[in-house]
């Protein structure tokens, strides 16, 4: 869609950004299951766990996309059953008063307690908005899905409709029971909030259940971070965008070289693994990073919708699922990213990220003007 309606540069920039975005966010979760798996068996070889993810990422991704979505139902119903647990567990310590080991009762009063809703001021309340910006890259993939999707019309409404239902459902009801049980300046960083909302319900192996629905969660992502990057691989080379061996599909119809492409930058994740504490230090620049790639990746998306109501009109007209708002809403979420942007000039750690990122830009822009100065030359140009 970019390449249609931005031109060819929005669909390099879009796919190959798109791209980087999933394997950084790929080779944290290979990290992350490989911390999961030391939970039970720390004396196992780092690069065991991380070599057997790729290798079952690469199995999970070689059939046909219905594939795919099996295995990602189970995934998603995993991390549903826990955070609906969760959910009940809170509301019934809340509805009865439940006492903590410290004398404190689970009150909806701590939402408004302890130096109130903002405590740490207003820029406390602006730095946690880039990681919840992290915490919602992968929205955009049910758009992605669409070239793959079975009655497309009937299927995506349903999707996307479905999404701020599960945002207020499991995201915000999550937060709101685990707020109102523990006192917000009583909640352990260094621990897993489930993990305490669980043992304090009575539950003596949460820490056991929770690194399975974390390490599932983890795996998830990774899974569909390889799924998207496969098939925006497939289409820049189809494009001519990036080398044509990576456009080659499989007898399913699967593009099997851009997977193995994908899977292949995974591999950097073990050398990370031995890199000691700086994974930690540089976690929340890492995140940021992938937090800017993806606002880039969203705001694309904005603008390609902006030069389809302009150039095409009449399919607009003829759309049966329009966005609510139009041209409103672009304009409110382009304020909104806006925002983000100034929130995260407000921290050091998040700067540096700002600065960093323009770099990757333009090593993209060098990489185009050669691939554009290369087809002016050719033959096939014409």
């Amino acid at each position: 869609f970019a390449g249609d309606y931005l031109g060819p540069w929005a669909q390099f920039f879009t796919g190959w950004t798109y791209w980087l975005c999933w394997i950084v966010t790929g080779i944290a979760d290979v990290v992350a299951v490989t911390g999961y798996i030391a939970f039970w068996w720390p004396a196992l070889a780092p690069w065991v766990p991380a070599l057997g993810l790729i290798a079952a990422l690469l199995l999970l991704n070689l059939p046909n996309v219905r594939n795919f979505g099996e295995i990602e139902f189970w995934f998603a119903l995993i991390k549903i059953v826990a955070i609906v647990a969760l959910i009940i567990a809170g509301v019934v310590m809340l509805s009865t008063g439940y006492a903590l080991p410290n004398g404190t009762k689970a009150s909806i009063s701590h939402l408004w307690a302890n130096g109130g809703f903002f405590p740490n001021g207003f820029l406390g309340f602006v730095a946690g908005f880039q990681i919840a910006v992290f915490a919602f890259v992968g929205v955009e993939l049910v758009g992605t899905a669409a070239a793959e999707t079975e009655n497309p019309v009937r299927n995506l409404p349903k999707a996307i409709n479905s999404i701020p239902i599960r945002i207020g459902l499991f995201y915000i009801g999550a937060l709101f029971v685990i707020i109102t049980v523990i006192p917000w300046n009583q909640v352990d960083p260094g621990k897993s909030p489930f993990v305490a909302m669980f043992s304090l319900a009575g539950l003596g192996i949460a820490a056991h259940v929770v690194n399975f629905v974390v390490l599932t969660s983890a795996t998830s992502s990774a899974n569909s971070g390889i799924y998207s990057t496969s098939r925006m691989i497939y289409g820049l080379a189809t494009s001519r965008l990036a080398p044509s061996v990576l456009g080659k599909l499989s007898n399913r119809k699967v593009p099997v070289n851009a997977l193995f492409f994908s899977c292949m930058f995974l591999l950097s994740s073990v050398v990370l693994l031995y890199a000691g504490q700086s994974i930690i230090e540089a976690f929340t620049i890492v995140t940021t990073i992938s937090a800017l790639l993806f606002m880039f990746i969203w705001s694309i998306i904005l603008a390609s919708y902006v030069q389809y109501r302009r150039k095409r009109p009449d399919l607009h007209e003829m759309s049966t699922f329009k966005m609510p708002g139009g041209h409103a809403a672009v304009a409110m979420v382009f304020a909104f990213f806006a925002f983000i942007l100034w929130a995260l000039a407000q921290k050091p750690d998040t700067a540096v990220a700002l600065k960093v990122t323009p770099i990757w830009f333009g090593l993209l822009g060098i990489a185009y003007l050669a691939i554009k100065a290369k087809r002016a030359g050719s033959p096939l140009s014409a």
